[in-house]
């Protein structure tokens, strides 16, 4: 017998995340909220289309109880929500594991971009509602009057525009205190592409003792020095980051590219000092690739419709937008996965279509309760015969849901004044200068750079 729309979705869902992914989790005094009911519930509560969280929750049980029909569940929101604060410290590390791996294993030859396991990092703050709750635990870090926010920061695989790791904190928070907790989650050697939020000594430091490599761009409030013979193979676009701050420490040996993108000139520091291992254009193409994670936010506030977290407490609303990343990053896995499969690449996913096709199988749960209302018992057969002979095909869907080719014209609102667009200025070229004779000197005392540098080979 074919399975149905909505049996297929936990078919899909099991092959990701499996049973035995819960097993090491303690359930604690739970009673009918186990970890993977929960977790269940929390993921399907973020691909709902519900607009508050009792419809999304309800929905979602309903869905849940159908695929698994000998689960029983919490009879409240609240009770439920309890639970998942409780249980989320053990459950998203468990769940961001297992994502990793399936994402491992079906990206194949896009593990890899060109000779790095590349990554962007980035952040994103979401509004939240106006509570005193929210405003005492999250705090306003916005313009003014702005509500309380959360602040998101997501390491983002480049191969198969998949998040790796994910921080949420107060919208206070900074995304470079978050991504320095998230470095030692890194595959090994890895390269980290980001913009000039993330520039400074101590965290290229913490890179290089990581043996990671990156590519992060650079702005004015940088100085760099040039001729300082630290190194021993002294050429042009070799410079030295050595902030006064860090003086007890030895000087960085990093590799300046300019790139002229547009009418700006993009100024890029990385540890890769031969040219042959990192070009000027593979750079170029790797930082281009950055964009794909604006889109990935894109996609989880207008897309999945969570620009504002509905939730009125700090707790319930960093939960929230934990388990909406873990939601639309199981849902990307799905349809990568499918398009991969297919001969696809995974560039070409369309998050709405793949949206659409989770919410149409969810949908089958209410359908079926509403038609039982509505048909009497010779109806209900008939109606079932039917549909039965036209379930359609989850995992070609996801395999179909793709991007459009055709070429999008300029839209004439790019040219309207929208009075809350950012306008921010370029980052501009760092400052460089030639090292005094006293640099010089303070720098030979340091060992040789060499150990720092020599496994990018």
């Amino acid at each position: 017998m074919a399975l149905s729309y909505l049996q297929q979705l936990g078919e899909a869902i099991r092959e990701s995340i499996p049973s035995h992914a819960f097993t090491r989790i303690p359930v604690g005094r739970a009673t009918f909220w186990k970890p993977q009911r929960l977790a269940w519930v929390a993921l399907l509560m973020a691909w709902d289309e519900g607009q508050t969280l009792g419809a999304r929750w309800d929905h979602a049980c309903q869905a849940v109880t159908k695929i698994h029909p000998h689960w029983r569940l919490g009879d409240s929101y609240s009770g439920f929500s309890q639970a998942l604060i409780q249980h989320s410290p053990a459950l998203i590390p468990a769940l961001v594991k297992r994502l990793q791996a399936a994402m491992k294993a079906v990206a194949g030859s896009y593990w890899k971009t060109g000779l790095w396991v590349a990554f962007a990092v980035d952040g994103t703050r979401i509004e939240t509602p106006h509570t005193v709750q929210n405003e005492d635990g999250l705090g306003c870090a916005g313009r003014a009057k702005t509500a309380p926010q959360v602040f998101l920061t997501t390491v983002w695989h480049l191969g198969t525009g998949l998040p790796w790791s994910f921080r949420v904190g107060p919208g206070t928070d900074s995304e470079r205190t978050h991504f320095r907790r998230m470095i030692p989650e890194l595959p090994e050697r890895s390269m980290i592409v980001a913009d000039a939020g993330f520039a400074g000594y101590a965290l290229f430091l913490r890179l290089l003792l990581a043996r990671h490599s990156f590519l992060i761009r650079v702005g004015r409030n940088i100085t760099l020095l040039k001729d300082l013979g630290y190194y021993h193979e002294e050429r042009d676009g070799l410079v030295y980051l050595w902030p006064h701050a860090h003086r007890k420490c030895r000087p960085l040996i990093l590799r300046l590219i300019k790139l002229t993108m547009g009418s700006q000139t993009v100024c890029l520091l990385t540890n890769v000092l031969d040219e042959t291992q990192l070009s000027d254009e593979e750079a170029a193409a790797l930082y281009k690739q950055r964009w794909g994670e604006e889109v990935f936010y894109r996609s989880y506030k207008q897309t999945m419709d969570r620009r504002k977290i509905l939730s009125r407490t700090p707790e319930t609303c960093q939960a929230d937008a934990s388990w909406m990343v873990l939601g639309l990053w199981l849902l990307s896995l799905m349809t990568v996965a499918r398009i991969i499969e297919t001969g696809g690449a995974p560039q070409e996913i369309s998050v709405a279509q793949a949206r659409d096709t989770l919410r149409r199988a969810m949908r089958e749960s209410r359908r079926g309760k509403r038609m039982r209302a509505k048909r009497g018992e010779k109806k209900r057969r008939l109606g079932r015969r039917r549909r039965r002979a036209e379930v359609p095909d989850l995992s070609q869907e996801l395999s179909e849901a793709r991007k459009d080719r055709y070429e999008r014209r300029r839209s004439i609102k790019a040219a309207r004044n929208y009075p809350r667009k950012k306008k921010e200025k370029p980052p501009g070229s760092p400052k460089i200068r030639p090292a005094t004779p006293p640099e010089v000197e303070m720098s030979a005392k340091f060992p040789s750079p060499e150990i720092l540098y020599q496994w990018t080979a």
